[in-house]
């Protein structure tokens, strides 16, 4: 593969080529740089929707327990 590129100019092996695989498979680049950013979105919002819901959970656990009649909190283990 090196004796193919012996003979080139530099900008053929670090211009051209790079430019024509750009071309040739910039679609399917593009493509996968779209399908990571999406999961990586997704994986963010799904990461926040846990997070608000394990908040909401706390919050009125916390305020039904403390309106509740005074039950030990030593013996809940929270699982």
């Amino acid at each position: 593969m090196r004796e193919i590129f012996v003979g080139m100019p530099w900008w053929v092996k670090w211009v051209a080529l790079p430019v024509l695989a750009l071309f040739v498979f910039g679609g399917a680049i593009l493509s996968a740089v779209g399908v990571l950013v999406t999961l990586l979105f997704k994986l963010l919002v799904f990461v926040a929707l846990v997070g608000g819901l394990i908040y909401v959970v706390r919050k009125f656990k916390g305020s039904s327990s403390s309106s509740s009649s005074s039950s030990s909190s030593s013996s809940d283990s929270g699982w």
